[in-house]
């Protein structure tokens, strides 16, 4: 059985939005030719929740269209691409710019200099308008195909002049973009694959990236995009040190930097997004919750702001982003019960959008789901969780997310006293953070914590234990290089908890103060 979920036909039409379906039923009705076939063929495709090509071929009545199936599907994937060009010809400023700039293509080459050099007149305006840069250096390049045209009979010296000034300009702005992207590339290259810095070295890259290629910021070299990226590169940068007080302010900047510009971010909601989240994130680690319900109502009323319908990508980013958080909060408070009664309708969600949301953000999603069942004592609900995260999820086993998760599967067996697997979860631990050279000294400490645990001959000597434990921890949970792994636990509450015989939730509510909403 030929049977897989790559099939690039398959994964653009699971793609389509309601409305795009509709309209490529209309698109190809008004075709000649054999559009019943690429109907018949999309609505046989359409049905399907996982692309199997032989029951495909099954469903299929007409044997013609099955012998030529490999075809008939490329021209339909064709047919597709060429009907969400026409639907989406003028959603967007780009798309508006690269039609009229075809048109006056086509005019120039038919010698309708006028009408060409008029549509070129509305292009420039729009361009300027909302920034679009490379095309007011393909709009330049047609003038001045129109000037040559004429033997540079219609066009006075300072008007020249003007216009190869405005074309140095505009050549500045776009070079100092595409530095700066490439400074937030190489930081975000980094800070993906390795996580946040936890060795000098680590500090000493990131570092040299900002200080040896972040050049220009002269006012005039810039525009939105660029301004942008300057408060995201600065954000993500801090964010990488463990400096949250300046990734916070990096990522304020960028939101009323944003909302002063929003009519230019209209077409780029995913961008607004980003920075809510990555904001709303920040201020629960600075512990700053007035700041997280204010920017999380913002989150949440990104739509309306930004005047989006039917966005499923969006709806699907909301749903992980605005729960993940919501969890996140109810951890950090002590809020637990609290955070079990939102779990069913997260758990809906996951069904609901198993297909669309990405293994990382699944990952999130489990480990908060387990660490808000822990703090509820519910630990073999928690174990569940933790085991689909690590057997369940491909991901890569170098994430930060995945070696917490590890950590955590040690934690829950702590609590539930699972001595006999203990050790060989201890031993496959030490093994998993050796081969992915992940022996910092918080992962360090903690292995040593389990390994004297697992030797205490009595509850005395275990407290002991705990307590040299939760002295190390303070000092580390201050150490630049080390304070990351806090983010994704509280270590410290837990070991107080417990040395002092106290309930973990006790320790965590003691210490927060819960804001009135």
């Amino acid at each position: 059985m030929s049977k897989t979920s790559s099939d690039k036909v398959f994964q653009l039409i699971r793609s389509l939005s309601k409305a795009e379906k509709r309209y490529f039923k209309v698109y190809t009705s008004k075709q000649a030719g054999d559009k019943n076939n690429h109907q018949y063929l999309f609505d046989a495709i359409d049905k399907q929740d996982e692309y199997d090509e032989t029951l495909l071929k099954k469903s299929l009545k007409n044997p013609t269209l099955v012998r030529s199936l490999p075809i008939a599907k490329t021209r339909l994937y064709d047919v597709i691409l060429r009907a969400l060009d026409a639907y989406h010809s003028n959603s967007s400023i780009d798309a508006q710019l690269k039609r009229t700039l075809h048109c006056a293509e086509i005019l120039y080459k038919k010698s309708l200099y006028g009408q060409s050099q008029k549509l070129l007149d509305g292009a420039k305006k729009l361009a300027y308008k909302y920034d679009k840069h490379t095309s007011l250096l393909e709009i330049f390049m047609w003038e001045k195909l129109l000037i040559e045209k004429d033997n540079y009979e219609n066009i006075g010296d300072d008007e020249l002049e003007a216009m190869m000034v405005e074309n140095t300009r505009i050549t500045k702005l776009i070079e100092v973009y595409n530095d700066f992207w490439g400074v937030k590339s190489r930081l975000f290259n980094i800070l993906n694959k390795r996580g946040k810095a936890r060795t000098e070295e680590g500090l000493t890259k990131l570092k040299s990236i900002i200080d040896d290629t972040l050049i220009d910021r002269e006012p005039e070299h810039l525009f939105y995009q660029s301004e942008y990226l300057y408060n995201h590169i600065y954000s993500a940068y801090y964010f990488g040190v463990g400096d949250y007080a300046n990734s916070f302010k990096y990522l304020k900047a960028n939101v009323d930097h944003i909302e002063a510009n929003l009519d230019k971010f209209l077409e780029e909601p995913n961008i607004y997004f980003s920075i809510l989240t990555n904001i709303v994130y920040v201020a629960s680690q600075l512990k700053d919750f007035d700041a997280v319900f204010f920017y999380l109502k913002k989150l949440r009323g990104l739509p309306e702001t930004m005047d989006i319908k039917n966005n499923e990508d969006l709806e699907i980013k909301l749903f992980s982003s605005a729960n993940s958080i919501e969890l996140t909060i109810y951890f950090l408070t002590g809020e637990f019960e609290k955070g079990l009664e939102i779990i069913p309708q997260i758990e809906n969600g996951l069904m609901l959008y198993e297909h669309k949301l990405n293994s990382v953000r699944k990952a999130f999603f489990y480990f908060n789901i387990a660490i808000i069942y822990f703090g509820a004592q519910k630990y073999n609900d928690a174990l569940r969780w933790t085991n689909r995260l690590l057997n369940d999820i491909d991901i890569s086993k170098s994430l930060d997310i995945y070696c917490f998760g590890q950590l955590l599967n040690l934690l829950i067996h702590i609590e539930l006293n699972n001595k006999n697997l203990l050790p060989y979860a201890l031993r496959s631990t030490q093994r998993y953070l050796s081969t992915r050279n992940r022996y910092f000294k918080f992962e360090t400490s903690f292995l040593e914590l389990i390994g004297k645990l697992l030797k205490s001959p009595d509850k005395i000597t275990e407290n002991e234990q705990y307590e040299v434990f939760l002295e190390k921890m303070r000092d580390l949970k201050d150490d630049q290089l080390e304070s990351s792994a806090f983010e994704y636990f509280d270590f410290v509450s837990w070991a107080e908890a417990k040395a002092s015989g106290k309930e973990f939730g006790e320790v965590v509510r003691a210490k927060a103060t819960m804001p009135q909403v």
